[in-house]
This record gives C-alpha cells, sequence and structure tokens, in this order.
C-alpha cells in the first residue's frame, strides 16, 4: 500500500508547508505528494489529474480536507469514484474520514453536502456585499483610460478627418481604446 498526497493552496500567496508537514508525518513519501497552487473553483487542476492517474489499486489517496480536493458535491463524488473504480482508499486528515469503512463514506458524502451549502452561502453574502457596495456608489472594475474631456478630443480630432493610426501615436492610446473613446462619445451624443 502505498500513500499518496494531493495538497492545494488557493492563491499564490498562501503556503503548502502545513499541508506537505502532515503528509510527511504520517509517511508519505514527498515524491508521493502532489502540490498545486490553484483556487478550487478552476477545474483546470493539473497536478490533481497527475495524482488521479499515478495512484493504483490498493493506495490510498490523502488529502488535508476534502475541500483541497473538490469543487463540489457533484465533483467529490467523481473523484471518490474515480478512485473507488481504481480500489484506491481516500484518507482527509483533518476531519478523520476513511472511505475504507462505510462509515467513512457516509460521513464523507454528509461534509460534501455542508461544504457546498457553506459555499452557496458565501458566494451569496459576497453578491450583497457587491450589490451593496454598488448602491453606495462603488465602482468595480479598472479606471477607464479616457474620460469626458479626452474623449472629446480624440472625437474632434476623428472629426478633423485625423487618421486613428495617428490619434494613436498623438495620445498614446492603443487602437482598441480608441476605438472605445469614439464609440463612448458617439453614445453621449445620441443619449
Amino acid at each position: 500500500m502505498t500513500l499518496v498526497a494531493y495538497i492545494r493552496v488557493s492563491s499564490i500567496g498562501q503556503s503548502l508547508e502545513v499541508q506537505r508537514d502532515k503528509m510527511v508525518a504520517i509517511g508519505v513519501e514527498p515524491d508521493h505528494i502532489f502540490e498545486e497552487k490553484r483556487s478550487g473553483v478552476d477545474s483546470n487542476r493539473p497536478k490533481l489529474k497527475e495524482a488521479l492517474r499515478f495512484v493504483r489499486k490498493g493506495d490510498t489517496f490523502v488529502v488535508s480536507r476534502i475541500d483541497r480536493l473538490a469543487r463540489s458535491v457533484s465533483d467529490l463524488l467523481t473523484i471518490v469514484k474515480q478512485l473507488h473504480d481504481k480500489g484506491v482508499e481516500l484518507r482527509a486528515l483533518d476531519q478523520n474520514i476513511d472511505t475504507g469503512s462505510p462509515e467513512g463514506r457516509a460521513m464523507l458524502q454528509m461534509i460534501g453536502v455542508f461544504a457546498e451549502f457553506e459555499n452557496a452561502i458565501r458566494a451569496e453574502r459576497q453578491a450583497d456585499g457587491i450589490a451593496k457596495a454598488k448602491d453606495r456608489g462603488t465602482k468595480f472594475g479598472r479606471k477607464p483610460k479616457v474620460t469626458g474631456d479626452r474623449a472629446e478630443e480624440i472625437q474632434r480630432m476623428r472629426s478633423d478627418g485625423v487618421l486613428i493610426k495617428d490619434i494613436m501615436r498623438k495620445t498614446g492610446l492603443s487602437k482598441a481604446t480608441v476605438y472605445r473613446a469614439l464609440a463612448s462619445t458617439s453614445e453621449n451624443a445620441t443619449a
């Protein structure tokens, strides 16, 4: 039986060290630890795919927590089925789950449901917070490169017959930005 571990953090600024230390402490060989620095929301997780290809019948696939492994209950159940079909057990250390037992399988499914519920609540709160911020006048996204006076200047140059490439050179703006400025001034004129 080989222990194979998958560890993941959601962002570049976070450290894998705590998870890695847990895996080494239970006997996972360092070259059997697959490390990923990606959001769980991102379905493209090459190290997870590599780890799932690597495991063999009789192995145990180890994660620190279920939320490090799957994005949703359906994603979790798909991964668990993949492991089961290969004859591989799953252990989640922090949640004391081991799919080698019926209790462990039942607990895994319940935790998955609660994790999905928690994510839904978090997303709802985030959406509420964004809506409240917008109501207070908070602007999201990058500030526009071209505002009123400059957009009007670009419109005047174009009306005077100045070519787009010459407007780009004179203003230092990209072609797309010049066209956006022209579109915004024509939209404002018709509004």
